[in-house]
């Protein structure tokens, strides 16, 4: 799929898709992984595809004490996301990415507040892991 390397046909195509803001430091995040993956801008050309994306970032308790303490949290961050040829309009890719991390609640506000971070970051690149991968097979596709 790779082949060419850094000069080849699919590198070429993906670095030709723009990333559309997206909202909130998840959004920041992600975006960041995308550009670093994609090459999001290296030709200076303008843009021939658009990728759009939504993000949903939960964070929600599982263990549970019996005075009702949270012992154990997990957070997920999902994508929802487009890519769109900017010439016709057309949508080439309409799929969903994520993934999701347990942490230990413990007595310390510092350290779970790092945990909760820690999992954002993790998460951020693996949904980008993803969304990469699902681009790169559909530009490969395309004829």
């Amino acid at each position: 799929m790779y082949a060419g390397g850094g000069s080849g046909e699919l590198a070429r195509s993906l670095s030709q898709v723009s990333i559309s803001p997206i909202e909130g430091q998840s959004g920041w995040l992600v975006r960041n992984a995308l550009t670093d993956r994609l090459g999001a801008g290296k030709t200076g050309d303008a843009a021939r595809y658009r990728l759009d994306v939504r993000l949903d970032d939960r964070v929600e308790g599982l263990g549970q004490l019996s005075n009702d303490a949270i012992t154990r949290e997990r957070r997920t961050l999902r994508a929802r996301y487009q890519l769109v040829d900017t010439q016709n309009g057309s949508v080439l890719l309409d799929a969903t990415a994520g993934s999701d991390a347990g942490f230990d609640v413990v007595n310390s506000e510092y350290a779970v507040i790092a945990a909760e971070q820690t999992a954002l970051e993790n998460l951020s690149q693996e949904v980008a892991d993803q969304i990469v991968t699902r681009v790169s097979v559909r530009l490969r596709q395309k004829p």
